[in-house]
Protein backbone atom coordinates (compact mmCIF):
# COMPACT_ATOMS: atom_id res chain seq x y z
CA UNK A 1 0.00 0.00 0.00
CA UNK A 2 1.46 3.30 -1.11
CA UNK A 3 1.11 6.70 1.03
CA UNK A 4 -1.47 7.49 -1.12
CA UNK A 5 -4.03 4.60 -1.16
CA UNK A 6 -3.32 4.27 2.34
CA UNK A 7 -5.20 7.88 3.17
CA UNK A 8 -7.86 6.78 0.99
CA UNK A 9 -10.62 6.45 4.24
CA UNK A 10 -12.46 3.18 3.16
CA UNK A 11 -14.25 2.53 6.49
CA UNK A 12 -17.81 2.24 6.21
CA UNK A 13 -20.37 3.65 8.97
CA UNK A 14 -22.49 1.23 10.59
CA UNK A 15 -25.95 2.68 12.80
CA UNK A 16 -24.72 0.11 15.92
CA UNK A 17 -24.21 -3.48 16.28
CA UNK A 18 -25.98 -6.33 14.58
CA UNK A 19 -28.12 -8.37 17.07
CA UNK A 20 -30.59 -9.95 14.98
CA UNK A 21 -29.98 -13.27 13.16
CA UNK A 22 -30.64 -13.15 9.30
CA UNK A 23 -33.21 -15.41 8.17
CA UNK A 24 -31.72 -16.02 5.10
CA UNK A 25 -30.85 -19.66 3.70
CA UNK A 26 -27.25 -19.27 3.01
CA UNK A 27 -24.21 -20.64 3.98
CA UNK A 28 -21.87 -18.08 2.47
CA UNK A 29 -21.74 -14.76 4.27
CA UNK A 30 -19.82 -11.35 3.36
CA UNK A 31 -19.53 -10.83 7.14
CA UNK A 32 -15.85 -11.08 7.39
CA UNK A 33 -14.86 -10.67 3.66
CA UNK A 34 -12.99 -8.10 2.15
CA UNK A 35 -11.83 -6.98 -1.27
CA UNK A 36 -7.94 -5.94 -2.00
CA UNK A 37 -8.08 -3.67 -5.14
CA UNK A 38 -5.57 -2.49 -7.50
CA UNK A 39 -6.09 1.40 -7.53
CA UNK A 40 -4.30 3.61 -10.35
CA UNK A 41 -4.99 6.65 -12.16
CA UNK A 42 -7.76 4.89 -14.30
CA UNK A 43 -9.22 3.67 -11.44
CA UNK A 44 -9.18 7.21 -9.48
CA UNK A 45 -6.57 10.33 -10.54
CA UNK A 46 -6.21 10.01 -6.06
CA UNK A 47 -3.91 7.65 -6.86
CA UNK A 48 -0.57 9.04 -8.76
CA UNK A 49 1.35 6.25 -7.31
CA UNK A 50 -0.44 2.88 -7.73
CA UNK A 51 -1.04 0.68 -4.18
CA UNK A 52 -3.45 -1.50 -3.30
CA UNK A 53 -6.43 -0.69 -0.83
CA UNK A 54 -8.48 -2.79 1.22
CA UNK A 55 -12.84 -2.60 0.70
CA UNK A 56 -15.28 -3.88 2.78
CA UNK A 57 -17.40 -6.89 0.35
CA UNK A 58 -20.64 -6.31 -0.49
CA UNK A 59 -23.38 -9.56 0.48
CA UNK A 60 -25.55 -10.45 3.07
CA UNK A 61 -24.53 -10.77 6.66
CA UNK A 62 -25.17 -13.31 9.20
CA UNK A 63 -26.10 -10.40 11.73
CA UNK A 64 -28.69 -7.73 11.28
CA UNK A 65 -29.14 -4.60 12.28
CA UNK A 66 -32.73 -3.58 11.45
CA UNK A 67 -35.81 -6.44 12.25
CA UNK A 68 -36.85 -6.39 8.72
CA UNK A 69 -40.04 -7.80 9.14
CA UNK A 70 -40.58 -4.14 10.81
CA UNK A 71 -38.82 -2.07 8.57
CA UNK A 72 -39.53 0.12 5.62
CA UNK A 73 -37.90 1.69 2.81
CA UNK A 74 -37.62 4.33 0.16
CA UNK A 75 -36.10 4.74 -2.79
CA UNK A 76 -35.82 8.04 -4.87
CA UNK A 77 -34.19 8.28 -8.29
CA UNK A 78 -32.65 11.72 -9.55
CA UNK A 79 -31.18 13.52 -12.62
CA UNK A 80 -30.88 12.62 -15.97
CA UNK A 81 -32.60 8.84 -17.70
CA UNK A 82 -29.92 6.75 -18.08
CA UNK A 83 -30.62 2.76 -19.10
CA UNK A 84 -31.47 -0.01 -15.79
CA UNK A 85 -32.76 2.95 -13.75
CA UNK A 86 -36.28 0.32 -13.48
CA UNK A 87 -34.19 -2.42 -12.94
CA UNK A 88 -32.37 -1.28 -9.54
CA UNK A 89 -35.84 0.07 -8.21
CA UNK A 90 -36.99 -3.67 -9.25
CA UNK A 91 -34.24 -5.38 -7.72
CA UNK A 92 -34.72 -3.41 -4.63
CA UNK A 93 -38.22 -3.75 -4.53
CA UNK A 94 -37.83 -7.52 -5.36
CA UNK A 95 -34.99 -8.37 -2.71
CA UNK A 96 -36.99 -6.35 0.63
CA UNK A 97 -39.94 -8.03 0.21
CA UNK A 98 -39.17 -11.70 -1.06
CA UNK A 99 -35.59 -12.11 0.92
CA UNK A 100 -36.08 -9.86 3.92
CA UNK A 101 -39.85 -9.50 4.23
CA UNK A 102 -40.16 -5.91 4.67
CA UNK A 103 -43.94 -4.82 4.43
CA UNK A 104 -43.50 -1.60 3.07
CA UNK A 105 -41.34 0.43 0.09
CA UNK A 106 -42.12 3.68 -0.76
CA UNK A 107 -41.29 5.10 -4.45
CA UNK A 108 -40.71 8.52 -4.17
CA UNK A 109 -41.62 10.42 -7.08
CA UNK A 110 -39.77 13.50 -9.21
CA UNK A 111 -36.36 13.47 -7.71
CA UNK A 112 -35.64 15.17 -4.23
CA UNK A 113 -38.50 16.78 -5.20
CA UNK A 114 -40.82 14.55 -3.82
CA UNK A 115 -39.67 14.86 -0.17
CA UNK A 116 -40.70 18.65 0.05
CA UNK A 117 -44.29 19.17 1.00
CA UNK A 118 -44.94 22.16 -1.39
CA UNK A 119 -44.52 20.35 -4.47
CA UNK A 120 -47.58 18.34 -3.44
CA UNK A 121 -46.04 14.75 -4.71
CA UNK A 122 -47.66 11.67 -3.61
CA UNK A 123 -45.56 8.95 -2.75
CA UNK A 124 -46.12 5.37 -4.50
CA UNK A 125 -46.49 2.23 -2.73
CA UNK A 126 -43.57 -0.42 -4.34
CA UNK A 127 -44.90 -3.92 -4.25
CA UNK A 128 -43.61 -6.94 -6.33
CA UNK A 129 -46.82 -6.49 -8.27
CA UNK A 130 -46.34 -2.82 -8.59
CA UNK A 131 -42.41 -3.50 -10.34
CA UNK A 132 -43.10 -6.75 -11.89
CA UNK A 133 -42.96 -5.59 -15.61
CA UNK A 134 -40.63 -2.24 -15.49
CA UNK A 135 -37.66 -3.89 -16.41
CA UNK A 136 -38.94 -4.09 -19.77
CA UNK A 137 -39.13 -0.51 -20.02
CA UNK A 138 -36.56 2.91 -20.08
CA UNK A 139 -36.76 5.55 -17.98
CA UNK A 140 -37.33 5.83 -14.06
CA UNK A 141 -41.26 4.84 -13.08
CA UNK A 142 -40.58 7.27 -10.48
CA UNK A 143 -40.02 9.95 -12.21
CA UNK A 144 -36.86 12.25 -11.47
CA UNK A 145 -35.73 16.23 -11.04
CA UNK A 146 -33.10 18.21 -10.92
CA UNK A 147 -31.56 20.41 -8.60
CA UNK A 148 -30.96 20.96 -5.03
CA UNK A 149 -33.52 20.33 -2.09
CA UNK A 150 -32.82 21.31 1.58
CA UNK A 151 -31.60 17.98 3.22
CA UNK A 152 -33.39 19.32 6.82
CA UNK A 153 -36.60 18.86 4.98
CA UNK A 154 -36.24 16.00 3.26
CA UNK A 155 -34.98 14.64 6.70
CA UNK A 156 -38.15 15.96 8.19
CA UNK A 157 -40.07 13.81 5.11
CA UNK A 158 -38.27 10.75 6.32
CA UNK A 159 -38.43 10.82 10.23
CA UNK A 160 -42.20 11.76 9.10
CA UNK A 161 -42.57 8.62 7.20
CA UNK A 162 -40.87 6.31 10.04
CA UNK A 163 -38.54 5.18 6.70
CA UNK A 164 -35.54 3.27 8.33
CA UNK A 165 -33.76 2.85 4.88
CA UNK A 166 -33.44 5.58 1.69
CA UNK A 167 -32.21 3.80 -1.48
CA UNK A 168 -31.09 6.87 -3.28
CA UNK A 169 -30.35 6.50 -7.46
CA UNK A 170 -28.40 8.68 -9.26
CA UNK A 171 -24.95 10.44 -10.20
CA UNK A 172 -22.31 12.83 -8.64
CA UNK A 173 -24.68 15.43 -7.85
CA UNK A 174 -27.34 13.31 -6.62
CA UNK A 175 -24.38 11.36 -4.37
CA UNK A 176 -23.33 14.30 -2.95
CA UNK A 177 -27.13 14.83 -1.88
CA UNK A 178 -27.20 11.70 -0.30
CA UNK A 179 -24.25 12.53 1.44
CA UNK A 180 -25.76 15.85 3.23
CA UNK A 181 -29.02 13.68 4.02
CA UNK A 182 -26.59 11.69 5.51
CA UNK A 183 -25.37 14.35 7.34
CA UNK A 184 -28.51 15.62 8.64
CA UNK A 185 -29.53 11.90 9.89
CA UNK A 186 -26.28 11.67 11.81
CA UNK A 187 -26.55 14.89 13.43
CA UNK A 188 -30.43 14.12 14.60
CA UNK A 189 -28.87 10.84 15.83
CA UNK A 190 -31.46 9.71 13.62
CA UNK A 191 -30.89 5.49 12.74
CA UNK A 192 -31.95 5.58 8.80
CA UNK A 193 -29.82 4.06 6.48
CA UNK A 194 -28.53 5.90 3.58
CA UNK A 195 -27.34 4.12 0.68
CA UNK A 196 -26.34 5.24 -2.68
CA UNK A 197 -26.34 3.14 -6.04
CA UNK A 198 -24.31 5.06 -8.55
CA UNK A 199 -25.73 6.10 -11.82
CA UNK A 200 -24.32 8.31 -14.64
CA UNK A 201 -24.31 7.91 -18.34
CA UNK A 202 -21.15 9.38 -18.34
CA UNK A 203 -19.77 7.11 -16.83
CA UNK A 204 -17.82 9.93 -14.34
CA UNK A 205 -17.97 8.92 -10.70
CA UNK A 206 -15.15 8.48 -8.63
CA UNK A 207 -13.89 5.07 -8.58
CA UNK A 208 -16.92 3.38 -10.29
CA UNK A 209 -14.99 1.91 -13.20
CA UNK A 210 -17.97 1.26 -15.13
CA UNK A 211 -21.62 2.81 -14.07
CA UNK A 212 -24.62 0.37 -14.75
CA UNK A 213 -26.53 1.42 -17.91
CA UNK A 214 -23.28 2.64 -19.56
CA UNK A 215 -23.00 -0.61 -21.51
CA UNK A 216 -26.00 -0.16 -23.15
CA UNK A 217 -25.67 3.29 -24.10
CA UNK A 218 -22.59 2.85 -25.95
CA UNK A 219 -23.92 -0.02 -27.90
CA UNK A 220 -27.05 2.69 -28.61
CA UNK A 221 -24.58 4.74 -29.52
CA UNK A 222 -22.77 3.16 -32.15
CA UNK A 223 -25.94 2.48 -34.31
CA UNK A 224 -25.99 6.80 -34.31
CA UNK A 225 -22.51 6.73 -35.68
CA UNK A 226 -23.20 3.39 -38.20
CA UNK A 227 -26.18 5.82 -39.56
CA UNK A 228 -23.41 8.72 -40.00
CA UNK A 229 -21.35 6.80 -41.44
CA UNK A 230 -23.85 6.12 -43.80
CA UNK A 231 -25.09 9.40 -44.85
CA UNK A 232 -21.01 10.29 -45.33
CA UNK A 233 -20.73 7.64 -47.71
CA UNK A 234 -23.46 8.87 -49.93
CA UNK A 235 -22.24 12.19 -51.37
CA UNK A 236 -18.91 13.90 -52.28
CA UNK A 237 -16.85 14.41 -49.14
CA UNK A 238 -19.71 13.47 -47.13
CA UNK A 239 -18.95 14.33 -43.64
CA UNK A 240 -20.93 12.35 -40.88
CA UNK A 241 -21.17 14.48 -37.50
CA UNK A 242 -22.69 12.68 -33.97
CA UNK A 243 -22.52 14.30 -31.06
CA UNK A 244 -22.64 12.05 -27.75
CA UNK A 245 -23.25 12.45 -24.12
CA UNK A 246 -19.96 13.79 -22.06
CA UNK A 247 -19.96 16.71 -20.10
CA UNK A 248 -16.48 16.69 -18.46
CA UNK A 249 -15.79 12.54 -19.74
CA UNK A 250 -15.27 11.13 -23.23
CA UNK A 251 -16.26 7.72 -22.15
CA UNK A 252 -19.28 7.57 -24.36
CA UNK A 253 -17.40 8.98 -27.17
CA UNK A 254 -14.41 6.69 -26.56
CA UNK A 255 -16.12 3.07 -26.35
CA UNK A 256 -18.65 3.86 -28.94
CA UNK A 257 -16.03 5.44 -31.57
CA UNK A 258 -13.68 1.45 -30.33
CA UNK A 259 -16.87 -0.73 -31.40
CA UNK A 260 -16.91 0.70 -35.10
CA UNK A 261 -13.93 1.27 -36.51
CA UNK A 262 -15.69 3.66 -39.17
CA UNK A 263 -14.71 6.90 -36.78
CA UNK A 264 -11.89 8.91 -37.97
CA UNK A 265 -11.85 11.99 -34.81
CA UNK A 266 -13.13 11.71 -31.58
CA UNK A 267 -12.92 14.82 -29.65
CA UNK A 268 -13.36 14.97 -25.83
CA UNK A 269 -13.44 17.07 -23.08
CA UNK A 270 -9.82 15.78 -21.98
CA UNK A 271 -8.39 16.26 -24.84
CA UNK A 272 -8.55 20.02 -26.03
CA UNK A 273 -8.37 20.22 -29.86
CA UNK A 274 -7.14 23.48 -31.72
CA UNK A 275 -8.96 23.84 -35.19
CA UNK A 276 -6.60 25.54 -37.49
CA UNK A 277 -2.76 25.48 -37.61
CA UNK A 278 -0.28 22.70 -37.40
CA UNK A 279 -2.20 19.59 -35.52
CA UNK A 280 -5.71 21.73 -36.09
CA UNK A 281 -8.46 19.32 -36.69
CA UNK A 282 -9.97 21.36 -40.14
CA UNK A 283 -6.65 20.59 -41.88
CA UNK A 284 -6.85 16.67 -40.84
CA UNK A 285 -10.42 16.94 -42.00
CA UNK A 286 -9.47 18.54 -45.48
CA UNK A 287 -6.93 15.79 -45.81
CA UNK A 288 -8.97 12.86 -44.88
CA UNK A 289 -12.08 13.79 -47.42
CA UNK A 290 -9.34 14.34 -50.56
CA UNK A 291 -7.97 11.08 -49.63
CA UNK A 292 -10.91 9.15 -48.79
CA UNK A 293 -13.58 11.44 -49.82
CA UNK A 294 -15.74 10.94 -46.63
CA UNK A 295 -15.11 11.55 -42.60
CA UNK A 296 -17.18 10.10 -39.44
CA UNK A 297 -16.39 12.75 -36.40
CA UNK A 298 -17.82 11.75 -32.84
CA UNK A 299 -17.83 14.74 -30.56
CA UNK A 300 -18.96 14.60 -26.77
CA UNK A 301 -21.05 17.55 -25.88
CA UNK A 302 -18.17 19.05 -23.49
CA UNK A 303 -15.38 19.04 -25.71
CA UNK A 304 -13.99 22.13 -27.63
CA UNK A 305 -15.77 24.27 -24.52
CA UNK A 306 -12.67 25.96 -24.68
CA UNK A 307 -13.22 27.29 -28.12
CA UNK A 308 -16.63 27.93 -27.22
CA UNK A 309 -17.36 31.81 -24.81
CA UNK A 310 -17.73 31.04 -21.41
CA UNK A 311 -21.11 32.25 -20.08
CA UNK A 312 -21.05 31.23 -16.33
CA UNK A 313 -24.58 30.48 -15.99
CA UNK A 314 -25.45 26.57 -14.32
CA UNK A 315 -28.54 24.53 -14.50
CA UNK A 316 -30.75 23.02 -11.61
CA UNK A 317 -27.69 20.82 -10.76
CA UNK A 318 -25.54 23.38 -10.73
CA UNK A 319 -23.61 21.88 -13.27
CA UNK A 320 -21.79 24.55 -15.95
CA UNK A 321 -24.34 25.24 -19.00
CA UNK A 322 -22.16 24.29 -22.36
CA UNK A 323 -21.82 25.63 -25.08
CA UNK A 324 -23.17 24.21 -28.51
CA UNK A 325 -19.72 21.90 -29.77
CA UNK A 326 -22.01 20.91 -32.49
CA UNK A 327 -22.61 24.40 -34.24
CA UNK A 328 -19.20 25.44 -33.78
CA UNK A 329 -18.05 22.12 -35.83
CA UNK A 330 -20.32 22.45 -38.36
CA UNK A 331 -19.61 26.13 -38.53
CA UNK A 332 -15.73 26.06 -38.62
CA UNK A 333 -16.25 23.04 -41.32
CA UNK A 334 -18.10 24.77 -43.55
CA UNK A 335 -16.05 27.78 -43.59
CA UNK A 336 -13.13 26.13 -43.71
CA UNK A 337 -14.02 23.53 -46.79
CA UNK A 338 -15.95 26.71 -48.96
CA UNK A 339 -12.70 28.98 -48.44
CA UNK A 340 -10.68 26.17 -50.03
CA UNK A 341 -13.52 25.67 -52.94
CA UNK A 342 -13.97 21.96 -51.68
CA UNK A 343 -17.91 20.75 -52.15
CA UNK A 344 -18.81 18.85 -49.05
CA UNK A 345 -22.29 17.99 -47.20
CA UNK A 346 -22.27 17.94 -43.39
CA UNK A 347 -24.92 14.98 -41.90
CA UNK A 348 -25.19 15.85 -38.15
CA UNK A 349 -26.89 13.60 -36.01
CA UNK A 350 -27.81 14.09 -31.71
CA UNK A 351 -28.88 10.71 -30.51
CA UNK A 352 -28.47 11.58 -26.61
CA UNK A 353 -32.48 11.44 -25.63
CA UNK A 354 -32.36 8.39 -27.28
CA UNK A 355 -29.79 6.37 -25.79
CA UNK A 356 -30.49 7.94 -22.30
CA UNK A 357 -34.27 6.65 -22.61
CA UNK A 358 -33.79 3.17 -24.00
CA UNK A 359 -34.28 -0.13 -21.95
CA UNK A 360 -31.25 -1.49 -20.26
CA UNK A 361 -29.25 -4.44 -22.19
CA UNK A 362 -29.04 -8.13 -20.73
CA UNK A 363 -25.44 -7.18 -19.29
CA UNK A 364 -26.81 -3.97 -17.43
CA UNK A 365 -29.95 -6.09 -16.15
CA UNK A 366 -27.47 -8.36 -14.36
CA UNK A 367 -25.42 -5.83 -13.32
CA UNK A 368 -29.17 -3.33 -12.20
CA UNK A 369 -30.10 -6.73 -10.53
CA UNK A 370 -26.90 -7.29 -8.27
CA UNK A 371 -26.69 -3.79 -7.41
CA UNK A 372 -30.08 -3.70 -5.60
CA UNK A 373 -29.42 -7.02 -3.82
CA UNK A 374 -26.49 -5.83 -2.43
CA UNK A 375 -28.11 -1.99 -1.48
CA UNK A 376 -30.79 -4.65 0.37
CA UNK A 377 -28.23 -6.38 2.02
CA UNK A 378 -26.06 -3.30 3.17
CA UNK A 379 -29.03 -1.68 4.24
CA UNK A 380 -30.23 -4.62 6.57
CA UNK A 381 -27.03 -4.84 8.23
CA UNK A 382 -27.49 -0.97 9.17
CA UNK A 383 -24.76 0.19 6.92
CA UNK A 384 -25.14 3.67 5.86
CA UNK A 385 -23.07 6.72 4.35
CA UNK A 386 -22.15 4.74 1.62
CA UNK A 387 -22.94 3.17 -2.25
CA UNK A 388 -22.50 -0.51 -3.82
CA UNK A 389 -19.89 -0.19 -6.56
CA UNK A 390 -18.74 -3.21 -8.78
CA UNK A 391 -14.54 -2.93 -9.05
CA UNK A 392 -12.79 -5.48 -10.93
CA UNK A 393 -15.56 -7.63 -10.91
CA UNK A 394 -16.10 -7.62 -7.08
CA UNK A 395 -19.03 -6.02 -5.60
CA UNK A 396 -18.01 -3.11 -3.05
CA UNK A 397 -18.92 -1.17 -0.28
CA UNK A 398 -17.55 2.52 -0.71
CA UNK A 399 -18.08 5.18 1.52
CA UNK A 400 -20.26 8.24 0.24
CA UNK A 401 -17.71 10.81 0.80
CA UNK A 402 -14.96 8.63 -1.15
CA UNK A 403 -17.46 8.63 -4.60
CA UNK A 404 -18.08 12.16 -3.82
CA UNK A 405 -14.72 13.91 -4.07
CA UNK A 406 -14.17 14.38 -7.49
CA UNK A 407 -16.14 13.28 -11.27
CA UNK A 408 -13.76 10.54 -12.72
CA UNK A 409 -12.81 11.46 -16.20
CA UNK A 410 -11.23 9.78 -19.16
CA UNK A 411 -7.40 9.41 -18.69
CA UNK A 412 -5.61 10.59 -22.13
CA UNK A 413 -2.13 8.64 -20.74
CA UNK A 414 -4.36 5.25 -20.74
CA UNK A 415 -4.98 2.31 -23.08
CA UNK A 416 -8.34 3.19 -23.43
CA UNK A 417 -7.19 6.57 -25.07
CA UNK A 418 -4.52 4.96 -26.82
CA UNK A 419 -6.55 2.13 -28.37
CA UNK A 420 -8.98 5.27 -29.65
CA UNK A 421 -5.65 7.27 -31.13
CA UNK A 422 -4.50 3.77 -33.18
CA UNK A 423 -8.04 3.52 -34.06
CA UNK A 424 -8.72 6.94 -35.87
CA UNK A 425 -5.46 7.67 -36.64
CA UNK A 426 -5.60 11.16 -35.07
CA UNK A 427 -2.38 10.66 -33.19
CA UNK A 428 -1.06 13.70 -35.17
CA UNK A 429 -3.91 16.50 -34.32
CA UNK A 430 -2.59 18.73 -31.40
CA UNK A 431 -3.97 18.21 -27.95
CA UNK A 432 -4.59 14.87 -27.83
CA UNK A 433 -1.92 14.18 -25.59
CA UNK A 434 -0.79 15.97 -22.68
CA UNK A 435 2.53 17.85 -23.08
CA UNK A 436 5.61 16.38 -21.83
Amino acid sequence: MTPETAALQTEIRTLGPCKLDSSLPYRTWADAKTVQVFVDEELSDEAATPGSVCLEAAGPRKKLYFDSTRAKCAIVTCGGLCPGINDVIRAIVMEAFHAYRVPAVLGIPYGLEGFIPKYGHTPLELTPAAVADIHRFGGTMLGSSRGPQAPDEIVDTLERSNVNALFVIGGDGTMKAAQAISEEVQARNLKIAVIGIPKTIDNDINFIPQSFGFETAAFKATEAIECAHTEACGVPNGIGLVKLMGRESGFIAARAALALKEVNFVLIPEAPFVLEGEGGLLPALEERLRQRGHAVIVAAEGAGQHLLDQHRNTDASGNPVLGDVAALLRNAFAAYLDARGLEHSIKYIDPSYIIRSVPANANDKVYCGFLGQYAVHAAMAGRTDMVVGKIQDRYVHLPLELVTRRRRKLNIYSDLWRAVLESTGQGMLAGMLPPL
